[in-house]
Parts: C-alpha cells; structure tokens; sequence
C-alpha cells in the first residue's frame, strides 16, 4: 500500500494551516509543504521514480541550503510518495556519466554532492525526521541515517546492496554514520553478507527509532514534531549542535571526504 499523497505527519486537526515556503518554489523532484515550524520534504512527488538522481540531490541541497534564511523552521520531515521511500542511487546516471566522461570527473561531482547532501542534514539547525516505507536500500537508508529521528512503517525492508553490485558502499560518507548509529559489528554483517532486514531489527539496531502500521505512521510522526516545534528555537539548535559533536567526536579518523574518489576510481576502472 502506498502512503497516502498528504503532507507527511500532517492531519486535519493540525494547528496551523499550511503556509506556502518564503524560498523559490521546490523544484520538480520535490513535493515542499510548510505547516507552521514544520517543513514537509517528500521525495518523488510523481510517483514515478524511487531513486536518487542529481537533480534529487541538487533539489534537496537547495531545501537545506535555503533552511539558512528561515530560522522559524524548527522541525523538517523527509519522506516519500512513492511505493517506496528510496531504491538506492540511480546507477543509469552513472554509467551515463561514465559513457560521456571515461575519466569519472563528472562522476566524482554527482558523488561530492551526495556527501554535501548527508553532511548539510547532519548540520542544519532544524530537527530532521525520516518517515520511511516500503524499501530503503543503499542510499536511500544513508539518507534517512543522517536524519536525527527516524520512523518507519512495520512492513519496512531495508537492504545494503553495494557490494553485491561490485561496489565499496561509498555514497555520501554514510559508513561512519551508520556505524557510529548501529554499531560496527552489525553494519559489517549486513554490508559484507547484503541481507535484507526489515523494521523490528533496523529498530533493535538503532536505525529506527519507532515502528508502526503504515497506516499510523503518520500519527507517529506527528507524536515528535507537534511538541519538537514548541519548543525553545535556541535550546533546540545548540542541543542538536552538542549532539552532532559528540557524535563527529567518535569520528575524527572518519575518511568519508575520500568516498567520491573511491566510488569513481571503481566504476571507471575496466569491467
């Protein structure tokens, strides 16, 4: 069952209509609903397409970037209106990049933007939260790890493909979060085997922090950001700050910067 084409987390009895952004319109990729100090991002707003291309990235760099400009934003909510919340990076983009630039340059600025991408939601000010759904492979479960609260449907399955693919999970530096929010020796298991796993033990991991029927998720969501968008704006950004801290702190030796490199060089190299 697909969620349903509402704003995410919003019911009729919020307590504030929905206010049209004070940023450019969002661009085609994405769905942009603001409900008082509550942003609403949706991903795939056609339902066409469940993966993330560059112009979903260039999109979303655009949402965070503008956050800077509206500091009465306290809450953003990431989810999708697609039959699932993220199938990956598109890997048509890569070998299209690849065929008109053999080098990889071009390849290496689409994987630098995903790094920008997971690093600029690990730092904005407001509170960031993942509604998930359906499947959340590769990067698209690197996406949801650099939001601060997560929730997903109990019908969930999550998967870490890339090395069945032939490939070094290297999308947006994401090794070093998942493992400072799952722990190493379960992050090597799923990475190294690719298995499937679904919601109960993404939340026994710590990838979830709450599980619950699709059909009240949306309820689940609002349960976090109707008192996270009352509470102190300056109190809420330096304990998210603090946070963060802590968590770079147990990454110092992170060598995320390297994963454009490293996600070109490999694709390039002859197959």
């Amino acid at each position: 069952m697909n969620p349903p084409h509402t704003p995410t987390g919003v019911s009729a009895a919020a307590p504030e209509p929905a206010a049209p952004l004070r940023t450019p319109l969002a661009p085609a990729p994405l769905a942009l609903t603001r409900t008082g100090a509550v942003l609403h991002v949706q991903l795939n707003p056609d339902a066409q397409d469940d993966v993330l291309g560059t112009a979903v990235l260039d999109a979303l760099l655009a949402v965070l970037d503008g956050l800077h400009d509206q500091p009465d934003v306290g809450v953003l909510v990431l989810s999708s209106r697609g039959g699932d919340f993220c199938l990956g990076a598109d890997r048509r983009e890569y070998r299209d990049s690849l065929a008109a630039d053999p080098g990889g340059t071009a390849l290496r600025r689409m994987a630098d933007k995903a790094q920008r991408l997971c690093q600029a939601l690990e730092n904005t000010h407001a509170v960031t939260v993942a509604r998930l759904h359906g499947k959340v492979v590769g990067a698209g479960l690197a996406l949801a790890a650099y939001c601060d609260l997560r929730a997903g449907a109990d019908t969930c399955q999550f998967r870490m493909p890339e090395l069945g693919l032939g490939l070094a999970p290297a999308w947006g530096g994401a090794m070093g979060r998942l493992i400072a929010e799952a722990g190493a020796a379960r992050v090597r298991e799923l990475m190294l085997t690719c298995e499937t796993f679904d919601a109960h033990t993404a939340h026994r991991l710590g990838l979830l922090h709450k599980v619950a029927p699709l059909d009240s998720l949306d309820d689940t969501v609002t349960a976090w950001t109707r008192p996270l968008a009352r509470r102190s704006p300056q109190a809420l950004v330096l304990t998210k700050r603090m946070l963060a801290g802590y968590s770079k702190a147990a990454r110092t030796a992170d060598p995320a910067l390297l994963d454009s490199h490293l996600l070109a060089a490999q694709l390039a190299q002859p197959r």
